[in-house]
């Protein structure tokens, strides 16, 4: 999550062509070679020199448009599943914002919650959860201090996720990334990323239910949000998945230049 994170902010305006992938390879591998260690003091290290390092890597000072990525899990993160939409929102002259893969991970814990809440959830079952979560939060505790007050921003607590999701869509939503699909939403666009593709394999309706299907609501929320639904299917053309995204690119592009008329907000700077 955190060479995630660092890798997609400064690679759009990196000085020198490849230089954020090659930091990114050359941390890759020292992070292989320990991990095996288990050594949370080599772990807190590390993510404070990962967060260092790409804070100092050398990027142009110029504003592009962010674009946050969201949907269900494996179309969201996998490049291939996804036709590469990372490098497409770069290529078309924006800043991919991929939230954390561990916050899906939360947001099963946390759903004994809401089944204790709303369902029929046990409470030994959501004590479990609740001693997960905590753990899990006590690991990422060097990660969140390495990104206090740093331009890559830190990740939301998954009980604060859930308070800003229940204004918009009932918690007990909770097949495939239910509710948690509309608070990575919700948390971009509070971070100022209104632009969003939500992405769904053609199979998986319950992420076509509580995707699409808040839209509205969530433009109701926030009339800035620019937000685009893209199926991806075996079937499905690439070609208008692509034509989807660089149409969303134009109004996100568009709607830059209105809150920066000075920027010229550059497509390229190969």
């Amino acid at each position: 999550d955190v060479c995630m994170r660092v890798r997609y902010k400064v690679r759009p305006y990196e000085k020198v062509k490849g230089s954020a992938d090659a930091l990114y390879e050359k941390w890759n591998g020292i992070i292989c070679e320990q991990l095996s260690k288990g050594n949370m003091s080599n772990f807190a290290k590390n993510v404070a020199a990962i967060v260092k390092d790409f804070d100092e890597l050398p990027i142009y000072d110029v504003v592009k448009p962010r674009v946050g990525v969201v949907g269900e899990i494996l179309v969201k993160f996998h490049p291939v599943a996804n036709n590469q939409v990372v490098k497409l929102i770069e290529k078309e002259g924006g800043e991919a914002v991929v939230p954390d893969l561990l916050d899906f991970f939360m947001y099963a814990f946390y759903n004994d919650t809401i089944k204790r809440k709303l369902l029929d959830g046990t409470k030994k079952k959501k004590l479990i959860s609740d001693v997960a979560i905590w753990y899990i939060e006590h690991v990422k505790k060097p990660m969140l201090k390495a990104l206090k007050g740093t331009k890559f921003g830190t990740p939301t607590h998954i009980a604060e996720m859930a308070k800003e999701a229940e204004k918009v869509v009932s918690l007990g939503n909770i097949s495939g990334e239910g509710w948690f699909l509309t608070a990575e939403m919700l948390e971009l666009m509070h971070s100022g990323v209104n632009n969003i593709i939500c992405m769904q394999p053609f199979a998986c309706l319950p992420n076509h239910v509580t995707g699409k299907g808040v839209m509205k609501a969530l433009k109701q929320h926030n009339p800035q949000a620019n937000i685009v639904a893209v199926d991806y299917d075996p079937g499905a053309s690439e070609v208008n998945q692509i034509n989807r995204i660089k149409l969303m690119m134009s109004v996100a592009f568009s709607n830059l230049k209105k809150e920066t008329p000075q920027s010229t907000a550059p497509v390229s700077l190969d």
